[in-house]
C-alpha cells in the first residue's frame, strides 16, 4: 500500500556504517533507540550500489536503494519511470520525475535535506549538488565531520524546519549523519586513530540523539523510516583503509525501513 501522500518520509543515511559493527553494537545493548524500532529488532543485511557518499546517494535519489544481500530480483520501494526496469513492481511507487525528490515535491511535499560529510556541505559546487535536488537544504560546520556533537546538531535543525511548516504539509526529510565518518577518534578520549572501535562509540553516540529525531518526524503525522549506511569503510582488513574501494566491509551495510505511529514517544 502506497503511503505517499498520507505519511511523511524519514531517510536517514548513517554515513560509513559498516554492518558488522552495527549488529556487534546492537547486541551488546550500546544502540538502545536502534533495537526498539528496527523491525524484529535485527539490522537487515544489504549490498550498496555505491562505495563512497556520492555515488551511493545519487543512486539512492534514482531510486536504487541498498539491494537486500541475498540472490533474488528484489522490487524496489520507489523508481523513475523508464522503459525496461526489472525492479518496477505493482508494490514500487514510481515518478515522473529525474529523481524521487522531485517526485515527491511533485506530489505536494516539501523536501528538507540536513547535510553532514562534504559533498553535502554547500561550498562549492560539487558539495551544492545532492543539496540542490531539495527546497531547503542547511549546513553549517557544525553539522560536519569534525564537530563532537554534530547529531544533535542536525536534530535541532529537523526540529526547527519542522515546527516552521503548516500542519498539514506533508515533508520528506534526509539527514546524512556524519558522525561515523572520520575522524570517528573524537568519539574515545584519547583515541590517535580511527578504528572499529571510535566507529562504534560514534555510533553509540548517534543512538542517543535518535529518539528527539523520531519524536519530530512523527508529531505531523505517521511517518515512513528508511535508515541505514550508504557505504561502509575498512580499518586494514585485508590492507584496505578508508572507502571507495569494493570490500565486503564497504558494499555491506545495514538497512530497515519501518513506520513510526503519528505521535511516538
Amino acid at each position: 500500500m502506497s503511503v505517499v501522500g498520507t505519511h511523511d518520509l524519514l531517510f536517514v543515511t548513517l554515513d560509513t556504517l559498516r554492518f558488522d559493527v552495527a549488529v556487534e553494537c546492537l547486541a551488546s545493548g550500546r544502540t538502545p533507540t536502534l533495537a526498539r524500532v528496527l523491525p524484529g529488532g535485527a539490522w537487515e543485511k544489504r549490498h550498496s550500489p555505491g562505495t563512497f557518499t556520492y555515488a551511493a546517494h545519487q543512486a539512492f535519489f534514482a531510486g536504487f536503494l541498498p539491494m537486500p544481500a541475498r540472490p533474488g530480483r528484489h522490487p524496489r520501494r520507489f523508481a523513475l519511470r523508464f522503459e525496461g526496469s526489472e525492479t518496477t513492481s505493482a508494490q514500487t511507487e514510481v515518478f515522473d520525475a529525474p529523481d524521487i525528490v522531485t517526485g515527491f515535491s511533485a506530489r505536494g511535499y516539501h523536501t528538507l535535506c540536513v547535510g553532514g560529510v562534504g559533498f553535502f556541505n554547500l561550498q562549492n559546487p560539487l558539495g551544492r549538488v545532492l543539496p540542490g535536488l531539495f527546497a531547503e537544504r542547511h549546513w553549517r560546520p557544525e553539522l560536519g565531520v569534525t564537530e563532537l556533537h554534530s547529531t544533535e546538531h542536525q536534530v535541532s535543525q529537523v526540529v526547527a524546519s519542522l515546527e516552521a511548516l503548516p500542519a498539514g504539509k506533508r515533508c520528506f526529510t534526509f539527514v546524512n549523519v556524519s558522525a561515523l565518518h572520520q575522524p570517528n577518534r573524537i568519539y574515545v578520549p584519547g583515541a590517535q586513530e580511527d578504528s572499529k572501535d571510535t566507529h562504534a562509540a560514534a555510533l553509540e553516540y548517534v543512538d542517543t540523539r535518535l529518539p528527539r529525531l523520531f519524536r519530530a518526524v512523527s508529531r505531523r503525522a505517521p511517518c515512513l523510516v528508511l535508515i541505514g549506511s550508504d557505504h561502509g569503510t575498512a580499518y586494514g582488513e585485508d590492507g584496505y583503509f578508508g572507502h571507495r574501494l569494493a570490500h565486503p566491509v564497504v558494499t555491506t551495510v545495514p538497512w530497515a525501513e519501518f513506520v513510526l505511529p503519528q505521535g511516538w514517544s
